[in-house]
């Protein structure tokens, strides 16, 4: 594992956290509970790798906090087993039926116990490698489309909730498909990661996500970020791409690989009160790219959510502060 897994174990009986953290000792970092209330509360601010949990407590059951667990997004993942003196075959089948891995019963066994967890971490590890791998471009190292929609959603729903701009930014390589045809597919694929380098280096925020959308097609998820903040990005994007000052040979002598941007930003306070939806932001984006393309390439179109239709007009190349409204 590229990181020491945390266990959390869950009981309320103090003999019978001490034997299982005895039993489980040098698979991870141990961190117990004695209630269902304190174990959601300890996983929501630090997500364990496995959870091993009594299923008779009082106030929060270990059925009802394994409900809990996998109705939060952040925790659904989490392996959850059973580690209980209920022997009966209903009980086993509900915690299956509820999301259970595993279900053990008392008096445990250590070295049962023992190898079913660390089967379910490697498990875990296994899991979590794929899921990265299905988010991850491979190309450039970018969050991938399968990552990035999924987000988007996400933080337009929190932007509506809690009143936040939000703006995305498509951004398209100019004339790459006369790039591959006159470098080669290799030098395609050289030119993409260092894209993406450069694309990389001109957000700076922990929050704001990029990704390949595929092919040339990048996009900039730019959560509580207004017209004016991305505007700024999408200016060091541009910077950022020229100043690689790579040459283009689908182009005449002297000319650099450029990138088009199209940028759409919704702010609370604004014309349109309501948030729009990821794919209307998304939508506005890539016609705002089209106009950038229209317009010369080599440069970026904003838009501003607003109460008339698409507007459009040049834009001198590097600047990003022209606003059209949908």
């Amino acid at each position: 594992m590229t990181h020491r897994p945390s266990l959390l174990l869950v009981d309320d009986e103090p003999d019978a956290l001490h034997v299982l953290a005895h039993c489980l000792e040098g698979l991870g970092t141990l961190h117990v509970a004695t209630s269902g209330t304190q174990a959601l509360a300890m996983a929501r601010r630090h997500p364990p790798s496995v959870v091993l949990l009594d299923a008779n407590m009082p106030g929060l059951s270990g059925f009802e906090t394994c409900q809990a667990f996998k109705a939060d997004p952040l925790l659904a993942a989490c392996p959850i087993l059973f580690v209980t003196a209920e022997d009966s075959a209903e009980q086993e089948a509900k915690s299956f039926e509820i999301g259970a891995v595993d279900y053990i019963t008392k008096p445990i066994h250590p070295v049962v116990v023992r190898a079913r967890v660390r089967t379910q971490l490697r498990l875990k590890e296994l899991t979590d490698e794929l899921r990265r791998l299905a988010l991850e471009d491979p190309l450039t190292g970018l969050a991938s489309r399968r990552c990035f929609e999924p987000q988007l959603v996400r933080e337009v729903a929190l932007a509506a909730r809690s009143g936040l701009p939000i703006a995305v930014m498509m951004v398209d390589i100019d004339h790459f498909k006369r790039f591959n045809d006159s470098a080669g597919h290799a030098a395609g694929d050289h030119a993409l990661r260092e894209v993406a380098q450069a694309l990389s280096r001109a957000a700076r925020r922990p929050g704001d996500l990029i990704c390949r959308l595929g092919g040339e097609e990048f996009a900039f998820l730019l959560p509580q970020t207004g017209l004016g903040d991305a505007s700024t990005v999408a200016d060091r994007a541009l910077e950022e791409v020229r100043r690689m000052a790579l040459p283009h040979p689908g182009l005449p002598e002297g000319q650099c690989l450029s990138v088009s941007l199209g940028l759409a930003a919704w702010s609370p306070g604004g014309p349109v009160r309501d948030a729009p939806s990821g794919a209307l932001l998304l939508e506005a984006a890539d016609r705002a790219l089209y106009a950038a393309k229209q317009g010369g390439r080599n440069t970026a179109y904003a838009v501003q959510f607003g109460p008339e239709p698409f507007q459009t007009r040049p834009l001198h190349p590097g600047s990003a502060t022209v606003s059209v409204a949908p």
